[in-house]
């Protein structure tokens, strides 16, 4: 017995006595220099040991990238389960013949993208008619010699005699604008570059479209998104020759700030222009005029909505706008007011708040649809623009549902609806009758393994008492005795809400015996938009602190056990992840930090952070400065802390999330952890912030999940010693 508990005291000695150096000695991290820099904010020194790592142009700083990607491929290629993980993502996708996306109708015709098995990023195709011969319209691997190139958008003429298309690279979303004559496939000569997405899209005449391009195709060019403006262009002319539209320069009366992005949208009959001052507010600024001013040297831009007006979305009926507003309603009500002398303030309500919260409005030549949320299932809404009325849709599936109309001249729409244990599946809808026809776009799939999921949907008091809701989703036949592994996965942002939605590859871990659970935490909108403000700037604690008691309630409830808990958070859900292990590192056994935001005290400091400010703050005001300092994950990596396994994920041509938020937090956690764990830093060359590229996707998710696996004592994914 005496020689059990020396043994057992021994053992705790040798973990205690590791230090920083010794673990890193233990993993050979690659060497990373620490040059101190002190900032001041408000009075409070903070320092950086790592600031080095935001110079993109380095040489030192590619090289550092450069070997942690070596480094993590070296141990990610010797996992065992990892390439069996790439396999069955491959298998499960190649049991869909064709994945139908993004199909708009335009005079009869029908374009979408198609993508099959065997290829990584999908085609444009189009018909004449649902039922007509299927012709390729676009390739964009024709000519990529070996490189990742995909269709990023595209955007057809009302008459659908044109195509506009966003080609881009390596997901990195700056696109390259190309226009394509639909019936002979000749491409115009310009091109137009670079471009974020196809807002704004043509007249109706098709003779030309709106656009804003972005300043810099690099995506790390501090300037990128700011000052932006929207152009008219002309197709087939010369690009330099557009026209000026929206913008802060022509219109400096509007008071348009460097990072708010002005874009400029028709109605649906294109009567009205509207002008957007796009940032990550839900509240929107819009300004309005009628479409014959588009081409004036001057437009008589008036104003439609401000932000204190608290519309998030609209529907324009010929000259009646139909608003959806959270204000004094946090689950959101339904105005409307007359477009030829508008007034907000005393718009009428057509739809009052309820028990549901309203996500977001459609419509198509007779009905405005609603779509409301109980957090979980998705529920229809349509008014009768000619009798005034609301009445309920009774949709053929339960789950997470979209509705939208083809365009204003027919009554027909598309519905999809999905969930936690139904594939996608996609239905023409006849508002008329409320019929739902399975559409001749959908393929059935019967993946293995789907029979046994069984969903718990369930409640868990947060730090506060507020009740936190968590999906968890499981094979039935586990036994709950604390011996599985889990994985959490949570967001929290932007008013986001995890909704319920079917995945192969939670399919693919679900049928290795783990649970996945999907913790629905303050910062989304599953119970209005008061559940937003609460996990929002100050606020922003909840977000984190209530995946902690998600974490915890799956370890009460013997789902799991804390070495056996990984979780996950991607991009802004960096926050969440990176501050639930450094507030408490004992609760995971591994995580998934995924282009994460990590360090946010400097997040205004890279492409994309300016833009993102009415979300989380920023260092100028001392309020909001105190709050980031809270989120900012990076800087609440301690010395000597036991933390988790860990791996942060970054795109190199990421432009959302600069690379260097992740490394950053990579570079301390390998220097300061004492767990003996590894903390890796994946970097993908071939990626952004996500990418539609199957081989590069399904590569990048079976890595995480592998690693996690590893590191929880998954039998499949254990190295030979």
């Amino acid at each position: 017995m005496k020689k059990i508990i020396l043994s057992i005291i021994l053992s705790i000695l040798v973990v205690w006595m590791i230090t920083p150096k010794q673990v890193i000695a233990q993993w050979n991290y690659p060497e990373t220099k620490k040059i101190p820099v002190t900032d001041y904010y408000f009075g409070k020194a903070v320092n950086d040991n790592y600031r080095w790592l935001e110079n993109m142009d380095s040489a030192d700083v590619k090289d550092w990238f450069k070997t942690q990607h070596d480094f993590t491929d070296g141990i990610l290629d010797k996992i065992p389960g990892r390439d069996s993980l790439i396999n069955e993502l491959i298998r499960f996708d190649a049991m869909r013949p064709a994945r139908f996306t993004n199909i708009i109708r335009k005079n009869g015709r029908y374009f979408y993208r198609k993508t099959l098995p065997v290829e990584n990023v999908g085609k444009l195709y189009y018909r004449e008619g649902l039922n007509g011969k299927e012709i390729l319209l676009f390739d964009p691997t024709d000519g990529a010699s070996g490189k990742s190139i995909s269709l990023s958008f595209y955007l057809p003429t009302e008459d659908g005699k044109k195509v506009m298309l966003g080609i881009a690279e390596g997901g990195s979303e700056s696109a390259t604008i190309r226009i394509m004559n639909v019936d002979d496939k000749t491409l115009f000569p310009e091109s137009i570059s670079p471009c974020w997405f196809g807002f704004g899209g043509w007249t109706k005449d098709g003779k030309g479209f709106l656009y804003n391009p972005m300043q810099s195709s690099d995506v790390h060019a501090i300037n990128r998104e700011l000052n932006t403006r929207t152009f008219y262009h002309i197709a087939g002319s010369d690009p330099k020759s557009d026209q000026e539209i929206f913008s802060a320069s022509k219109y400096p009366s509007l008071g348009i700030k460097p990072q708010d992005m002005p874009l400029v949208n028709f109605s649906n009959d294109f009567k009205y222009i509207f002008g957007f001052l796009s940032t990550v507010k839900n509240e929107l600024t819009v300004y309005y005029a009628s479409a014959s001013e588009l081409l004036n040297a001057t437009i008589t831009w008036k104003p439609l909505l401000k932000p204190e007006d608290e519309v998030t979305d609209f529907s324009v009926e010929g000259n009646t706008i139909y608003l959806l507003s959270h204000k004094n309603a946090p689950k959101f009500k339904i105005l409307v007011t007359d477009l030829r002398n508008p007034d907000v303030a005393k718009a009428n309500e057509v739809l009052a708040q309820g028990k549901n919260t309203i996500q977001y409005l459609s419509r198509c030549k007779d009905y405005l649809f609603a779509v409301t949320s109980d957090g979980i299932n998705s529920f229809l809404h349509q008014y009768s623009y000619h009798d005034k009325t609301w009445k309920d849709v009774n949709l053929p599936l339960e789950g997470t549902m979209s509705t939208w109309g083809n365009d204003i001249t027919t009554n027909d729409c598309i519905t999809s609806i999905t969930s936690w244990t139904t594939p996608t599946v996609r239905y023409d809808f006849n508002p008329v009758t409320g019929t739902f026809t399975k559409s001749i776009f959908y393929i059935e799939v019967n993946y293995p393994g789907v029979n046994d999921i069984v969903v718990d949907e369930v409640e868990t008091p947060s730090h506060d008492g507020v009740m936190v809701p968590l999906s968890i989703i499981y094979n039935k036949n586990i036994k709950r005795n604390g011996s599985v592994i889990c994985y959490l996965d949570g967001y929290g942002a932007y008013g986001s809400s995890a909704t319920p939605y079917f995945s192969a590859m939670n399919l693919a871990l679900i049928n290795r015996n783990v649970v996945v659970a999907v913790a629905h935490i303050r910062g989304g909108a599953e119970k209005g938009e008061e559940w937003y403000r609460a996990g929002y700037k100050t606020t922003k604690p909840n977000t984190w602190k209530d995946f902690i008691a998600c974490a915890e309630y799956l370890i009460k409830n013997k789902y799991t056990s804390s070495p056996k808990l990984f979780g996950m958070g991607t991009s802004a859900g960096g926050i969440l992840i990176g501050r639930a292990i450094t507030e408490r590192p004992d609760l995971f056994g591994a995580a998934i930090c995924n282009v994460g935001c990590l360090n946010a005290l400097r997040m205004e400091n890279s492409p994309n952070g300016p833009v993102n400010t009415p979300e989380f703050g920023t260092v100028k005001d001392s309020v909001e400065c105190i709050a980031l300092m809270e989120m900012d994950a990076f800087h609440h990596v301690k010395e000597g802390v036991k933390y988790p396994a860990v791996i942060c994920v970054g795109g190199f041509n990421d432009p959302r999330v600069i690379i260097w938020q992740p490394g950053k937090f990579a570079a301390a956690l390998q220097s300061a952890s004492t767990s003996g764990k590894p903390v890796l830093m994946q970097v993908n060359y071939d990626n952004g912030h996500f990418t539609e590229d199957k081989k590069v996707s399904f590569r990048n998710f079976s890595n995480m999940y592998a690693f996690c696996l590893w590191q929880t004592g998954h039998a499949d994914f254990q190295m030979k010693k």
